[in-house]
């Protein structure tokens, strides 16, 4: 199968030297696309960490070239590639491991003179309404006593896979929450996976990432798979899901 698999994560940068990013490296994606690979499938690979990628041996001794690796940075990188890929690239499975940042930097402040934050009572002080200046890229040079970033929230790009741009294939998403027993965590993810019209989803807790994930549905349930499983695990399931026409998707 011709596989799209996604990893990393995007940076919001606050300016041409400073960012925010999430945590997650990337490798489980670059498992999941080495593990297609291994079983035969051609993979296109986009990631922001190209170093968790296991080595891949060299594509100019083989007769076809089935492994091929893109890198990003930003969000507007990825929604690019995705874009591209996901219109024109006639994928049979889409695997987005991709930790996409939630927010996006609308700008970078400082206080006024005469505006301070009183961190205790949660409140502003100001002669008047509190101000603040705000610095361009650049301007930010490390000496401001305190710098404050709005944050809006970003699109979410899983939401254009199938509506917006097309794709009619077999789609699998991954889901991250924290403080949940199984039960809410297998409800949260059957809500994500309904929202983006995907055939399959991978849920941990950021408690458990290390250790398991839930992985589903699968005949109607989520199993629990070990986490050095889970690539093997997941690709069987969609290699299944496709032999047995479970995994396209159309309206309707």
């Amino acid at each position: 199968m011709k596989m799209l698999i996604t990893a990393g994560g995007t940076r919001a940068h606050i300016d041409t030297v400073r960012c925010f990013s999430t945590i997650f490296t990337g490798k489980t994606g670059a498992t999941v696309a080495t593990t297609a690979w291994n079983r035969g499938h051609t993979v296109s690979f986009l990631t922001s960490n190209p170093d968790q990628l296991p080595e891949i041996p060299d594509q100019s001794t083989l007769s076809e070239r089935r492994f091929q690796t893109t890198v990003y940075s930003s969000f507007d990188d990825l929604t690019m590639l995705l874009q591209k890929h996901v219109r024109g690239g006639e994928y049979d499975v889409i695997i987005h491991t991709a930790s996409i940042a939630e927010y996006l930097v609308a700008g970078a402040y400082t206080p006024d003179a005469g505006t301070q934050f009183q961190s205790r009572s949660q409140t502003w002080e100001a002669p008047g309404a509190p101000k603040f200046v705000e610095r361009k890229p650049g301007q930010l040079d490390g000496t401001e006593a305190e710098v404050w970033v709005r944050l809006m929230r970003a699109p979410r790009l899983i939401d254009r896979f199938r509506p917006q741009w097309g794709f009619r294939g077999t789609l699998v998403v991954f889901k991250t929450l924290s403080g949940r027993n199984d039960t809410e965590l297998i409800a949260a993810a059957d809500e994500a996976r309904g929202n983006s019209y995907a055939d399959l989803i991978a849920a941990n807790t950021a408690e458990s990432a290390k250790h398991w994930a839930l992985l589903g549905p699968v005949d109607g349930r989520f199993e629990r798979v070990a986490r050095r499983e889970l690539p093997e695990r997941l690709l069987l399931t969609v290699e299944h899901m496709r032999q047995t026409g479970k995994g396209s998707w159309h309206d309707g």
